[in-house]
């Protein structure tokens, strides 16, 4: 996996993160302050294994680490509606 992939994809599951903890509020409550976080989704082996590779690699100043297990992930869907698109003249 190329460190580009695994830019994105963790990108993806952060942005997904955050807005699962705008509608679970009480997960903050499970994350100490400081933590780095580590996504471990299941229907993603390679990036699973890789994030839990980089988690358990030793660390300067020993931060507390939170790791997410994700079990599924619903297809993404656009929530825009009325959308128009509008094509400039240059």
């Amino acid at each position: 996996m190329t460190k580009e992939d695994l830019f994105r994809k963790n990108h993806l599951l952060g942005v997904e993160f955050d807005r699962y903890l705008l509608e679970h509020p009480e997960t903050l409550d499970q994350i100490p302050d400081g933590a780095e976080i580590y996504f471990l989704p299941e229907e993603d082996p390679d990036l699973l294994q890789e994030n839990l590779r980089i988690a358990e690699a030793p660390k300067k100043g020993k931060r507390s680490v939170v790791l997410v297990r994700i079990g599924k992930i619903s297809p993404q869907r656009s929530r825009l509606q009325d959308v128009r698109l509008e094509a400039m003249a240059l």
